[in-house]
């Protein structure tokens, strides 16, 4: 029976992959963790504990204590906190990887997770359909820590053998969690504003493309690269995830289709340059060739259910 250890679990992807795994693999054999506590639904489903990955000792004896067989490391400072604290955001994400990987490698749980991003991609990376292996020269904190993750993931794999898997995820779109200062956060924040006030100014420009993903879709394909056999990956770095591409200006007409009066403005700050640097769309084929990545959810789908979905947890 799998064992299985989520490192940052409040946050936007750990709240939602809780859930999911739990359902899989039994309440008792998903244990969350993070640096504060949880509301009562996710402390009543299952094992949860303080615990801070930048620990090394602590972690290794939890892993160790709770015959962990795989973790799913998913801690970091995002793009555009990093930013505002590029030393701290470094140590952090580095460190968090790095005492993960260790751990793995002084215990039982071999299998790893960890969360790259198209951050890794940077303006000298051909901007559409970007390749799986091409240019990549990141200009942000995040960007940089991403790169250097990938690297270091996959010589832990060639030198210790550590099963070391990720992905390259887009924006990530929930109505679950709050956004959690990343570029992308605008495709989150813009329809609890729809609902709530009926306009949005955006920290984007119009026609910014980048590539999303609707929560649902990453979670059920991140645990499906976790489950597959490990003889199937080419890559032991990480994978292009595509998602959908679209600008801002796309979302908010299509927002407009089902909300007539909504209203969208713009004004772009500081992530407006990261933005720039990052792809407008992603060619994943490695991955559906791969493992089997599949795409459900397209923007019209991935509006409905968040209008839907924000307007009844706006409600209570």
């Amino acid at each position: 029976m799998e064992r299985i250890l989520i490192i940052g679990s409040l946050g936007q992807i750990g709240s939602e992959l809780v859930v999911a795994l739990r359902k899989k693999y039994g309440n008792e054999n998903v244990f969350a963790t993070d640096i504060k506590n949880p509301g009562k639904e996710l402390r009543k489903s299952g094992p949860f504990q303080i615990l801070d990955v930048l620990d090394f000792k602590n972690l290794l004896h939890f892993i160790i204590r709770h015959h962990i067989t795989q973790v799913y490391n998913l801690a970091a400072v995002l793009s555009g906190n990093a930013e505002k604290m590029p030393l701290q955001a470094w140590d952090i994400n580095m460190k968090a990887l790095m005492n993960t990987l260790e751990a793995a490698r002084q215990s039982q749980a071999k299998k790893l997770f960890w969360p790259s991003s198209i951050a890794v991609f940077g303006p000298t990376t051909p901007r559409h359909n970007t390749p799986q292996l091409t240019v990549m020269e990141p200009n942000t904190v995040y960007g940089i820590s991403k790169l250097a993750g990938e690297r270091w993931g996959e010589y832990y794999n060639k030198r210790y053998g550590i099963d070391f898997r990720s992905v390259r995820y887009p924006g990530l779109i929930s109505y679950k969690t709050e956004p959690g200062g990343g570029t992308t956060d605008y495709a989150v924040e813009i329809f609890f504003e729809a609902v709530t006030k009926g306009s949005y100014e955006c920290f984007l420009s119009a026609k910014t493309a980048l590539p999303m993903m609707f929560m649902e879709d990453a979670i059920r394909n991140t645990i499906k690269l976790m489950e597959v056999d490990g003889n199937r990956l080419s890559l032991r770095s990480a994978y292009n995830m595509a998602g959908i591409s679209f600008t801002p200006k796309e979302l908010a007409d299509s927002i407009q289709k089902r909300m007539p009066e909504f209203k969208i403005s713009y004004k772009p700050d500081f992530r407006q340059a990261i933005a720039d640097s990052w792809p407008a769309s992603i060619d994943d084929s490695v991955a559906r060739n791969d493992w089997g990545l599949n795409i459900k959810f397209d923007l019209e789908k991935l509006v409905d259910v968040m209008l839907e979905k924000v307007t009844k947890k706006l409600k209570g």
